[in-house]
């Protein structure tokens, strides 16, 4: 047997899992791009869960600031 008949029979033994009509189907393309924006998403949840909280009322806000303190020290700037 040669290098070449060895490497045929190789790749005839572990064969092709899905034929390549099937990988050139419109059924595999939506499944491949599912797939592939699933991946998009819980890789920006895993990148995201790397940074601290983000609170929009830090940024945004100031209306449920109190006018007057109720602090034990009421002479403390509010």
């Amino acid at each position: 047997m040669s290098a070449g008949a060895a490497g045929q029979a190789a790749v005839h033994v572990w064969g092709v899992l899905l034929p390549e009509s099937f990988l050139r189907s419109d059924v595999f393309a939506v499944l491949a791009a599912f797939v592939a924006l699933n991946t998009l998403v819980y890789v920006t949840l895993a990148v995201a869960k790397l940074f601290p909280k983000f609170y929009l009322s830090d940024w945004v806000g100031g209306r449920e600031r109190r006018s007057e303190t109720r602090s034990i020290h009421p002479d403390d700037p509010a």
